[in-house]
């Protein structure tokens, strides 16, 4: 069965990951992770995208990203990926692909998952055991949006500039969303993300129906109704 076109529609954000071919590692050393941060902080510059939350594992990587361009996450994707697997074969000395192919991909509905998936992606490291807390590693967002540190990357959105008045409100909202689970909404967001559905209520999926000319949903379960027997 083919596969259906990605969904993405320009305004909404989005919840990526790129893989290593097999599972690999796409990066090998601090040094790598700091060319792929350039990489990405120059291409979504010149694009107009905006990443929100990352996080860069040993061989995947998660971005919640929005743009207003049609193409324009995509062109990103494919101009930085490029780059950096040139650096990677280079540095190396390998050749051939380095990803696993197509990105996978989520929208998402903005008022109701939008923290959730920052959750999700800051998190990641601490669900593989590599820290006890997301403050311990470096390589996310976590620390912009939690901390207020300086990163070149993040860009708030207007969701995340609605929990407080100040910087320093915030920013404690923020990490209070990391003082429980959210167990519900991790499993949710690696359903969408895994089928490349959109994770959001009923409403939100059929707007992006129309909106988009794909579903974006998976069909109801149960059999299609019979033929009506003909006398």
């Amino acid at each position: 069965m083919a596969r259906l076109p990605r969904l993405l529609v320009p305004g909404y954000p989005v919840h990526l990951v790129v893989r290593g071919n097999d599972r690999q590692d796409i990066f090998r050393s601090e040094g790598d992770r700091v060319f792929f941060h350039r990489c990405l902080v120059e291409k979504t510059t010149q694009h107009d995208v905006r990443i929100h939350a990352y996080v860069f594992m040993t061989n995947h990587v998660h971005l919640l990203a929005s743009d207003e361009e049609p193409g324009a996450l995509g062109k990103v994707i494919q101009a930085m990926g490029r780059r950096y697997v040139s650096y990677f074969n280079y540095l190396y000395g390998r050749s051939g692909t380095l990803w696993e192919g197509r990105f996978r991909s989520c929208l998402i509905q903005t008022d109701r998952y939008l923290l959730a998936c920052h959750r999700y992606i800051e998190m990641n490291p601490v669900r593989a055991g590599l820290v006890r807390s997301p403050a311990e590693y470096r390589w996310s967002s976590f620390q912009a949006n939690c901390w207020g540190k300086r990163d070149d990357l993040v860009t708030a959105h207007p969701i995340y500039d609605a929990l407080g008045a100040t910087h320093a409100a915030r920013q404690a909202a923020y990490g209070r969303l990391f003082e429980k689970p959210i167990a519900d909404d991790d499993q949710a967001i690696r359903d969408s993300l895994r089928r490349g559905w959109a994770l959001g209520d009923r409403d939100f999926c059929l707007t992006v129906e129309g909106m988009s000319g794909r579903r974006a949903a998976p069909l109801a379960p149960g059999r299609p109704r019979k033929n009506p027997r003909i006398n």
